[in-house]
């Protein structure tokens, strides 16, 4: 199944690197958790006050049955080059994290979390 993804970009420009980017990293995720109803995707350049310096803001909001998962991540574009590849840094990193949260919820879903025993007397 293809997962549906909503981009939106808000002050920065968009590109066909970055969206394929993002489709690529979303789809990746279909590999950690199946059923994933929908993603929708942020990525945002809040202040545009320098040149080179400022921090991209990407938020990813996974729906799965029954849940919203949602990871908001800024990163900063200090030694990158131009906005672009620091809007791609900031994309991996926050699919990385959404990767670990949407595991994390699929071993809570599965029962896999360790339950901690009664205390000894």
């Amino acid at each position: 199944m293809k997962l549906p993804v909503q981009i939106t970009f808000r002050n920065a420009s968009s590109s066909q690197p970055l969206e394929a980017l993002i489709h690529e990293k979303a789809a990746g995720l279909e590999t950690y958790y199946h059923p994933i109803v929908g993603c929708r995707v942020l990525v945002e350049v809040p202040h545009r006050h320098h040149r080179v310096g400022n921090p991209v803001h990407v938020r990813v909001d996974l729906t799965v049955p029954g849940h919203e998962l949602v990871v908001t991540h800024d990163a900063s574009l200090h030694g990158a080059p131009d906005e672009a590849e620091g809007a791609a840094v900031a994309i991996r990193e926050a699919f990385d994290i959404a990767r670990r949260q949407l595991q994390d919820y699929g071993r809570r879903q599965r029962g896999d979390v360790k339950l901690h025993g009664a205390p000894p007397d």
